[in-house]
């Protein structure tokens, strides 16, 4: 006996519209501004030991691997203020349609990209 029943939407088939997207990311990148947030205070805390561990501290952060850390560090706090951006303009009870909701979250992730290539052109 065929069974007629439709099928749940699947992954392969079901995509996240871009602001569950957005609102996920929000998430993570809170988590990793954790982790960056602490990994900073142990910077802190080494540099203050003394002159030697500032040096070595400082050849540290010259490595690709803690620049690509600080990179996403720094996006990751760009793309947090600028939901939180988008959150107070939701306070004020704006932008709830469907097409502004789209569109802020796009202006969101390009506002975020830019702050973040300016922010690592002054620093990098």
């Amino acid at each position: 006996m065929p069974n007629d029943r439709p099928l749940s939407p699947h992954l392969q088939i079901y995509h996240l519209p871009i602001t569950a997207i957005i609102s996920i990311s929000h998430r993570i990148t809170g988590i990793f501004l954790i982790f960056g947030l602490v990994g900073f205070v142990f910077l802190l805390e080494q540099v203050k030991t003394g002159m030697l561990t500032y040096l070595e501290m400082q050849t540290m952060l010259q490595t690709i691997s803690m620049k690509l850390l600080l990179s996403g560090f720094i996006y990751a706090l760009m793309f947090h203020l600028c939901h939180g951006i988008r959150h107070l303009i939701w306070d004020i009870g704006k932008s709830f349609s469907r097409d502004t909701l789209v569109h802020y979250a796009k202006m969101e992730l390009l506002f975020s990209l830019i702050l973040t290539g300016c922010s690592l052109a002054v620093l990098l």
